[in-house]
């Protein structure tokens, strides 16, 4: 088993509801959720939570292309050569197929391709809502026992009929937590650096380590896994993850290299602080602000690095600063620097903004002064009212780190604009210090305890009542 999270592949022919379940596990609307730009046209990577006895069990799914071995179109090969590359990659596989379609000839040709990977593997019949199970949905699975890959399991992706159950069995054989490998060392800071092809993050690893500890080379696709390297800076204790490059779709070239996005991911997923590495000769674009924007999203702490700083001239250098600040909507917490790997140059401030980013992400924020921190924002400029009524902030503390969250109580709290939700999250950030990392604020509106209860009245107030009734009839 690979290390990090376990890795769900969903492979099958065209048109038997992969994506669909790849939206379902994901709990998406949009097969292309995790995609990187233009990396793949048959491989959609994307992660799924599922709870288990009050535990939340994250995993990576990975959505294929339709696979047609008996096909010779040239898309169809290369599809097949995406799932190929998938499948090296899987924990546990499910095999789609289709119960209103029947038992196809291309089943029974992937059965046998997968029948020799000897990977754990669980053959769905999609497509069987409505049917009880038993009756109406077991004569629906029944023609696909003939595929030899053990008992069918009958789900709905649309509707999410057997899903839940499916997930429980899976997820239960692989371990609760993380493996020992990515388990919590004291003091240990994990660093994930991530990025195109061929931007140097090899060569900022070894510049860093001071020594050629992975291979770097002035192609793309030299680092083909994740690749851990455990140094000290400083007297403390450091673990550079050097990550495959994520790169656009090219032509042949992409099909022959064994891309390994789903490292990418769980190093992602396992870090402490990212290191985003962009080349300053290329286009900093759309596919370097996805890459950040995937970090942010997963809350890690972020340090953007623009590489080969060295040789541009004056005027090069100012466009690609216009271009950083203008492609990059993340930067207002991410600190960026300009560095040459190979040189050396700027590495150092890298790193000690890299210890700053972990104390930030795992600081704890007491209570009280996260209060008064609220109170005070909330005197400087008052939520804005809603219906007359005004919106009411009363305390705050933390939720958790890795990123820090703040839970603010109050009324009203769905009410507040994003703008104001960002006036408190700069207020709490300043104050902290807080920098490299995305600051989660959770809003939560309290239960009037008066609703729904009737006021009791004595029997001086019903007496006093009455004579007041009494009094205005007059």
């Amino acid at each position: 088993m690979q290390s990090g999270l376990p890795v769900l592949v969903l492979v099958g022919r065209p048109n038997v509801g992969k994506s669909t379940l790849f939206n379902r596990l994901t709990g998406t609307r949009d097969a292309l959720v995790a995609d990187y730009v233009g990396l793949t046209r048959d491989r959609q990577y994307g992660r799924g939570v599922f709870e288990i006895d009050g535990q939340g069990r994250a995993f990576i799914v990975v959505d294929t292309g339709g696979l047609m071995p008996e096909s010779a179109d040239p898309l169809a090969v290369l599809a097949e050569e995406q799932a190929q590359l998938a499948l090296s990659e899987a924990d546990h596989i499910f095999f789609l197929t289709d119960a209103i379609a029947g038992r196809h000839g291309s089943d029974e040709a992937i059965a046998a391709q997968l029948r020799k990977l000897g990977k754990p593997l669980t053959l769905l019949v999609n497509k069987t809502e409505g049917k009880a199970r038993g009756g109406a949905k077991g004569v629906a699975v029944a023609d696909f026992y003939a595929l030899g890959l053990g008992e069918p399991e009958p789900i709905s992706a649309e509707n999410g009929d057997g899903v839940p159950g499916l997930l429980r069995r899976v997820l239960e054989k692989f371990p609760a937590g993380e493996p020992d490998e990515l388990a919590e060392v004291p003091g240990e800071v994990r660093v994930a650096i991530v990025g195109r092809p061929n931007v140097g993050k090899s060569t900022l690893v070894n510049r860093l380590v001071g020594d050629e500890r992975v291979v770097a080379a002035d192609r793309p696709g030299t680092t083909r896994d994740a690749i851990r390297v455990p140094f000290e800076y400083e007297g403390n204790a450091y673990t550079l993850i050097d990550t495959a490059g994520i790169r656009r779709r090219s032509r042949v070239e992409e099909v022959i290299e064994k891309f390994s996005i789903v490292k990418t991911l769980q190093a992602i997923e396992s870090a402490h602080v990212v290191i985003v590495v962009v080349d300053a000769h290329a286009d900093v674009g759309e596919q370097d602000a996805r890459l950040m924007g995937l970090v942010a999203q997963r809350g890690r702490a972020m340090i953007l690095a623009v590489n080969k700083w060295d040789g541009l001239d004056p005027g090069d250098r100012e466009q690609t600063k216009y271009k950083v600040g203008l492609k990059m909507p993340f930067l207002d917490f991410t600190p960026v620097h300009y560095i040459s790997a190979k040189h050396g140059s700027g590495v150092g401030v890298v790193m000690r903004d890299v210890k700053t980013a972990y104390d930030s992400t795992m600081k704890d924020l007491p209570t009280p002064e996260l209060t008064r921190i609220l109170e005070r924002s909330v005197d400087r400029h008052a939520p804005p009212a809603v219906l007359g009524r005004r919106i009411k902030l009363r305390y705050a503390h933390q939720g958790g780190s890795n990123p820090p969250q703040i839970v603010i109580h109050g009324n009203q709290t769905d009410k507040l604009p994003v703008t104001y939700k960002r006036y408190l999250a700069n207020e709490f950030r300043n104050h902290f210090e807080l920098k490299g990392v995305p600051l989660v604020l959770t809003f939560k509106t309290g239960d009037n305890p008066f609703k729904d209860k009737k006021n009791v009245l004595t029997e001086r107030q019903i007496k006093k009542k009455r004579r007041l009734r009494e009094h205005f009839k007059k």
